[in-house]
This record gives structure tokens, sequence and C-alpha cells, in this order.
């Protein structure tokens, strides 16, 4: 009866020219602790990272307005000493708001929250379909971009605008910052605001400008998933901020 006797011992089977003795390195499975994969920048890791320091933004802006909102249901209700008639006095006093002119800004962020959303899913898009187009001989056609980036761009900068007249048409109905206590905080709050919706708007020029540079897919998906989500908390930050002045009063 014939047998087969392998000439290779049992022990060094699979270990080719390795060495007498010694395992061939086995490449790594999944990211590690540096982002990488195979490699390969793991843009899922990056991804969840950036979206962790929104958070903490996003929580570090809810603490400012929340002592804000403290400071100002505290001080409706809080009466001063008056010198002259030495007594305590309710000045709190109250501000003729430009509710209409505030209203269409409102409606113009809503917007602008709609389109840089549709630019979020526009970069999901060709982030998920960067890969296919790497195969040869798949073909997926011209895929026609829109640019939701600078629309909303050119929307946040029309609410910017709109906020500045509201502040103009305050001052032509006798309210200024030391009108009153509550011209006080109405100023305060909106400009608070203003301020931070002017810096997604500068994350959202570098993030249309990042279109215009060779960074890939990914990168470019990130960017814009964290200002999405950032200018969708400014809509939600102003929503919450004129029903404040609006109903509080």
């Amino acid at each position: 009866m014939a047998t087969y006797t392998p000439t290779t011992p049992i022990d060094h089977i699979g270990r080719g020219q390795v060495g007498r003795g010694q395992d061939p390195p086995v490449p790594p499975i999944g990211g590690g602790g540096d982002g990488r994969g195979n490699g390969g920048p793991d843009y899922g890791a990056r991804l969840r990272r950036a979206r962790l320091g929104l958070i903490l933004t996003i929580i570090t802006v809810c603490m400012v307005f929340i002592a804000l909102t403290s400071a100002y249901i505290v001080r409706q209700g809080l009466p001063t000493f008056d010198d002259a008639s030495k007594s305590y006095v309710h000045d709190w006093g109250q501000v003729q708001l430009p509710l209409l002119l505030l209203g269409l800004n409102t409606i113009v962020l809503l917007v602008s929250s709609v389109t840089v959303e549709l630019a979020r899913r526009q970069a999901a898009r060709q982030a998920a379909l960067a890969p296919v187009k790497t195969i040869p001989g798949v073909s997926l056609g011209d895929e026609h971009t829109f640019p939701w980036l600078w629309i909303t761009v050119a929307l946040g900068l029309a609410f910017l605008g709109g906020q500045w007249m509201a502040w103009g048409r305050l001052h032509d109905y006798g309210f200024y910052v030391n009108t009153n206590p509550n011209s006080s905080f109405v100023f305060l709050l909106t400009a608070a605001h203003a301020v931070h919706l002017a810096g997604g708007i500068l994350a959202l020029l570098w993030t249309a400008f990042a279109f215009l540079r060779h960074k890939s897919v990914e990168s470019k998906r990130i960017a814009v998933d964290i200002t999405a989500w950032y200018w969708h908390f400014m809509a939600f930050l102003w929503i919450y901020i004129f029903a404040l002045l609006g109903f509080a009063r």
C-alpha cells in the first residue's frame, strides 16, 4: 500500500521562507489606537472623534446660555434700591421687540438649516460612492452637485444682516443696551447668539473651500458633517432665545 511522506516537517508547513521556528507576521485587523486600520486612515474613527468634540463644544455653549437664562429670569423679578425714593423699585422695564422682523430672520435660519442638511447628505453620498468609482470598468456617470454650502453661507449672512436691522429697529423704538435691564438682556442674548453663528459661518466657509482643494472625499464628509450639526444646533438655539424673549416677559 502506497503512502505519502512529506519532505517538510509538519511544524514548518505554511511558514515559507520566514525561518526555522518563526511564524510569519500577521497583519492587524481593524483600526488601531492611531485611527488607522490596514495601513489606511480610519475615517469612521475620525468622524466619531470629531463628533465627540462637537458634543463637548455644544455642551459648553449650552452652559453659557443656561447661565444667561438663569440671570435673565432672576433679574426679571429682582427689585433694586432707588436712591431718590429711598425704596426698592421694580426697574425691569418693557421692550418693544420687532417681532415681524425677528420672525423673518427665524424663517431664514430654518431654511439655512435645511440647505446645510442637504449638503451633509450630499457629502455622505459622495463618500459612500467613492470606493465604487475606483473599481475598473465601473462608471456611475456624471454626478451633478449643488452648492448647498454656499447657499447656507448666504442665508447665514442674511440672518446676521436681519439681526443688525432688528437692533436698529430697537434703537428706533428708543431701546438701547442701557435703557433698562430688559433691553440689556435682549441685546446680550441676541449678540451672543450672533457671535456663535458667525463662528459657524467661518466653519462653513472653511468647509466650502475644502471642496476646492485636493482633499479626500472622506475628509470633506467629516468637515461637512460636523459643521452641519453645529448649524442645526444654532438654529435650535435661536428658536429657544426667540421664545424666551417673546414669551418670558
